[in-house]
């Protein structure tokens, strides 16, 4: 099984997502709606057991309900080329703090430390070899975007399964905050 913990989004931000993706950029693969999500933190494939030990350290997280806003558009890039495109996050003390709980309690159920440091994203696209000036343009194109407020109650342990097209995301359980 493949999991990760994460945030998921009102369907109302998930459209108001898509349409930002509606500038055709070769090599761009766009992400559907369905799987815009926050990662709090990636734990990678493990066999049955300890998805139920995982289950049980993120069960025992306490934390209080926050709010998010999406804000800002930006690409991550690896060996100099652009290789994602997504949408950024207002900084928010309390997603930090909820992610640092998630870390601590997957470190303790036995999991390797996140090697990457913490940067909130929603992905829109994963880039194969897109034009870097249409990048820059759809960059410079919506970087004052800026989505209303939304309250997260809780956060998921998602399964993802590689499909033929896209990852499928299903959601195995909800943690509620308080």
């Amino acid at each position: 099984m493949r999991l990760f913990a994460g945030i998921d989004l009102p369907w109302e931000l998930r459209h108001r997502l898509a349409a930002l993706t509606t500038s055709g950029i070769q090599g761009a693969r766009w992400v559907p709606p369905e799987n815009y999500h926050l990662t709090l933190r990636v734990i990678g494939e493990v066999p049955p057991h300890r998805a139920e030990e995982i289950d049980l350290a993120l069960a025992a997280i306490r934390g209080r309900r926050l709010e998010l806003t999406l804000a800002g558009v930006g690409t991550f890039a690896k060996g100099g080329r652009a290789n994602t495109l997504w949408v950024g996050l207002e900084r928010n003390p309390r997603l930090e703090h909820l992610q640092n709980k998630i870390e601590t309690a997957l470190q303790r159920a036995g999991l390797e430390p996140e090697r990457r440091r913490f940067q909130p994203h929603v992905t829109l696209a994963r880039l194969d070899n897109a034009p870097e000036l249409k990048l820059a343009g759809f960059v410079q194109t919506h970087n004052l975007f800026r989505a209303e407020p939304f309250e997260v109650g809780h956060f998921t342990l998602f399964s993802s399964q590689l499909g033929k097209e896209q990852s499928v995301y299903t959601a195995e359980v909800e943690y509620d905050l308080g």
